[in-house]
């Protein structure tokens, strides 16, 4: 009836302590599970490979909620896949974080009054290494603490050897086929972090800034433009209006006179200038602008870099050596002194870049840079998508992921930092070139007038190769034969340009187009429990860390499996932390009380024969549920396989088959016997059912219960097929009387555990067998010599008298009633009025009447019960 083929067992035991506690739990089962070598990979091995390579956190961070979220999905599907008999491989590393990590020792430098200039480049990256391994990888202790099963002996580095090496080969192969460049062209730079950034890794808000309108030239050959950033005036090299703009056609070809210089430029007519906007006359600054940019390489103009790296004005005059933002005021001002400001628009609120680090205003500047040649690439990324190599899940994904590739602007992957992987190119004394592969030496050295170039290579370049070079790429080794392609990238909605399109295009470009991966599951962010974003600015930030120490990993590892929708974001607040706690707590006061009362797994299951409906009915619903779980992981619907998990668990097995069968073990012999089997299978099936998501105490239950090695490399459950329609039924019977016996107990004001006497007419149903049971379940005591029956439920087909004379107080329960029922009856009559003026009808909005009628119908169905509540009460 379920197919439950298990490792060899020792003596399984009976003892639990009386509370779980997992503060005494978790370290020591994941110790022991690392020890055993339960996560350790064996690329030899013949079993199906399953492979997911973490997304690398950065060496800087600590983990967060969205970590913990992310990696709680990872363990599931790997822990499943592992019981499953796939050889498993979760790989675990972190990233250099390049412009993060430079800026926490340029910090440290900065405290001894120092910069990375003082002690030069060589010294300054050595002090790196030594700040990575004093602080650097706090967040791999953090994942041990969650439970992650990954691979520790394949932990990898962004800037490790073997990685670093398949970096250079990737740049080497890409330059040698044309598809990395170097050209001077307008990036996004940063000048508190002083180095380009590429352009996802800029964040647009609003901000209230000015809008101001200029008045350029003399006499009769005046133009207007408008600018939200004053201080670039000062490296215009022109005016555009519209060719077919008959307000400038005179001006066309002509030079005016550039306010505050001593320069004249031209006016051209370019087509990219909306007529209809503004004075439909736009200044062009070509080094500080890209479609300035663009203007100026259609015509040929003059490009001035007004800015040094820091944002000062580098312009000799007034301005020179004033902040960008300083020059802004003072050049508004000088040009209203000469009455050439027009028009000034404060606050005028627009869309402003800020480094997505630390928020500085990004400014737009010309500068030499290497580049990658994205067309060809996007476009085999596009295809794998297209085509269904790779599946994006949810589907829904797709136009993002299209929008995005199909549009692609090439990368600009230089970066004027120490810290990362040097671009592998020299320069020569006569102007010479030199791209060295990993196994090339240099050209030549220093002495000889050879240099390599300063810069470093965007972190997000050696990220894209992660999921084949973690695997030993550019060498043919074992592992990347074996796990290559992975299976499941599972990361962030919000990360799918950065991260994803890249992997997807370097990953088909080095592995001759085999995919890196066969699916990308996309998950939302995770945010408070209001919908609020997290962050550590804000009070509702929370410490993923401090849940754990206060409810166990198992809890919140459930809370946020249970919110986990595809591409959802995910609210999370404590209170349903505890709620996962109080769950884990069910689990184990439930997986003792069965083992005290002869919960076993010795033996084979008894016949179906032999088997209480309440038996049967049990193991139908675990099976149904088995196949539901799995259908549900095959899909990434982590929200839902743990609503079903957890109903199953708590509702069906814990509360009402547990309390169904008390009755029988009390009775003792051989039905107590079976049930005992019986609940033996269903907490073994069920306990392994929940371990990739509640791995802890999953463990230490299991292991008691059947005195197998560990959980975490049992056998997946299968569903067996069995089914038994009828015994759900008559379960579904014996749930209906107890329910509505228990409303109408809890009606009448009685608590739950009151005992009343009562009479049951079950005869000729399926609800005598279970008689003791309800009874049980109900508190029903027997009826009695002296039983009077002063209400009766039919319900079910049978009949339950009850004798309440001596439990409740009739005539205040008659007077709460009446009070309810007038109020109800007020509701009716006020909606009924108002939905019965034609007037009203005609002028009230569709919402207000809709809510009328709701008010209506409740009313209505709270005056049926409560008339109903009074017929059943006793006459006094």
């Amino acid at each position: 009836m379920t197919e439950n083929s298990q490792q060899q067992h020792s003596a399984p035991t009976t003892e639990l302590p009386t509370q779980y506690a997992p503060a005494e739990v978790e370290e020591t089962l994941y110790e022991r599970w690392v020890d055993r070598g339960y996560f350790t990979a064996d690329a030899k091995s013949e079993k199906p490979p399953y492979t997911i390579v973490i997304p690398p956190p950065n060496v800087t961070g600590a983990l967060h909620l969205g970590h913990a979220f992310q990696h709680t999905l990872m363990d599931a599907l790997t822990r499943r896949k592992r019981m499953q008999g796939f050889e498993t491989l979760w790989l675990p590393g972190m990233d250099h974080a390049g412009i993060a990590t430079q800026n926490k020792v340029e910090q440290q430098l900065a405290e001894e009054g120092k910069s990375r200039h003082d002690i030069g480049r060589e010294a300054f990256v050595e002090k790196t290494w030594e700040w990575k391994k004093q602080y650097g990888g706090r967040i791999l202790g953090q994942m041990r603490r969650l439970g992650d099963g990954v691979d520790w002996s394949r932990e990898r580095f962004t800037m490790d050897e073997g990685l670093s090496r398949a970096v250079q080969k990737i740049f080497k192969d890409l330059f040698d086929d044309g598809l990395i460049y170097r050209a001077e062209r307008i990036i996004n730079w940063c000048p508190r972090c002083l180095t380009a950034i590429s352009d996802i890794e800029v964040d647009y808000q609003d901000d209230d800034g000015e809008l101001v309108s200029l008045k350029y030239g003399e006499g009769d050959e005046t133009v207007v433009v408008a600018t939200t950033r004053v201080e670039t005036m000062l490296g215009d090299t022109a005016v555009a209006v519209h060719p077919d703009d008959e307000r400038y056609a005179h001006l066309i070809g002509k030079r005016i006179k550039l306010p505050l210089t001593d320069r004249t430029i031209p006016v051209v007519a370019d087509t990219h200038v909306d007529p209809e906007f503004g004075t439909g006359a736009v200044k062009v600054t070509p080094a500080h602008d890209p479609n300035d940019f663009a203007i100026g390489q259609r015509h040929d103009l003059e490009t001035m870099t007004i800015m040094d790296e820091r944002g000062v004005i580098t312009v000799p005059g007034p301005f020179q050596g004033l902040d960008r933002f300083e020059a802004r005021s003072a050049i508004v001002q000088a040009m209203r002194e000469q009455g050439r400001v027009v028009a000034e628009k404060r606050p005028y609120t627009h869309s402003v870049g800020h480094c997505s680090r630390c928020k500085t205003t990004i400014e737009p500047r010309l500068s030499l840079q290497w580049w990658v040649k994205v067309d060809t690439l996007a476009q085999a990324a596009g295809d794998a998508v297209r085509d269904g190599r790779v599946t994006l899940h949810p589907k829904e994904m797709e136009k993002r992921y299209f929008d995005w590739v199909d549009n692609l602007n090439d990368w600009c992957i230089s970066r004027q930092l120490w810290w990362g992987h040097r671009i592998p190119v020299w320069y020569g004394p006569n102007g010479e070139v030199v791209c060295v592969g990993p196994d090339e030496q240099p050209p030549g050295t220093e002495a000889e007038g050879w240099t390599q170039d300063e810069d470093v290579l965007d972190t997000w370049f050696s990220s894209g190769l992660w999921p084949f070079s973690t695997l030993g790429w550019p060498e043919k080794t074992p592992d990347l034969e074996k796990f290559y392609s992975t299976d499941v990238l599972l990361t962030g909605h919000d990360i799918i340009f950065f991260w994803v399109v890249r992997m997807m295009m370097f990953g088909l470009y080095a592995m001759d187009g085999e995919i890196p991966f066969k699916t990308v599951a996309l998950t939302g962010l995770v945010r408070d429990e209001f919908g609020k974003k997290m962050s550590k600015s804000n009070p509702n930030a929370v410490d993923p860390i401090d849940w754990m120490d206060e409810y166990g990993s198992d809890a919140v590892r459930f809370t946020l499996a249970s919110g986990a929708n595809p591409g959802a974001d995910v609210p999370i607040g404590e209170d349903w932390v505890k709620a996962s706690r109080n769950f884990a707590n069910k689990i184990w006061n439930a997986t003792r009380f069965a083992l005290m009362n002869g919960a076993t797994v010795e033996g084979p299951l008894p016949d179906a024969a032999q088997m209480s409906a309440t038996d049967r009915w049990i193991l139908s619903r675990l099976n149904k549920t088995v196949a539901e779980v799995d259908a549900f992981y095959d899909d990434y619907q982590f929200a839902k396989l743990s609503d079903a998990l957890y109903h199953y668990a708590w509702d069906e097995v814990f509360d009402w088959y547990v309390e169904l069968s008390k009755t029988t073990f009390m009775a003792g012999g051989e039905p107590a016997k079976v049930s005992g089997r019986v609940l033996g299978e269903v907490l073994d099936v069920t306990l392994r059912l929940l371990h990739p998501i509640v791995p802890f105490v999953t463990d230490a239950l299991w292991t008691t219960l059947t005195g197998g090695e560990s959980v975490v490399v049992a056998d997946w459950p299968k569903d067996s097929g069995f089914r038994d329609d009828a015994a759900e039924q008559e379960i579904a019977t014996v749930q209906q009387v107890v329910t509505e016996v228990r409303r109408f107990k809890g009606e009448q004001g009685l608590k739950a555990g009151q005992r009343v006497p009562a009479r049951l007419s079950l005869d000729g149903t399926a609800l005598a067998a279970h008689e003791a049971a309800i009874r049980q379940l109900l508190k029903l005591q027997p009826e009695g010599e002296a039983f009077q029956a002063t209400a009766t439920l039919p319900v079910a087909g049978a009949e339950v008298a009850l004798d309440l004379s001596g439990a409740i107080d009739v005539a205040a329960e008659r007077k709460r009633l009446a009070k309810d029922l007038a109020a109800a009856e007020k509701d009716k009559a006020q909606s009924e009025g108002k939905l019965g003026n034609e007037a009203f009808l005609a002028k009230a909005p569709d919402h207000v009447v809709d809510k009328i009628k709701t008010r209506l119908a409740k009313a209505d169905e709270d005056i049926a019960r409560i008339q109903a509540q009074l017929e059943r009460l006793p006459q006094a």
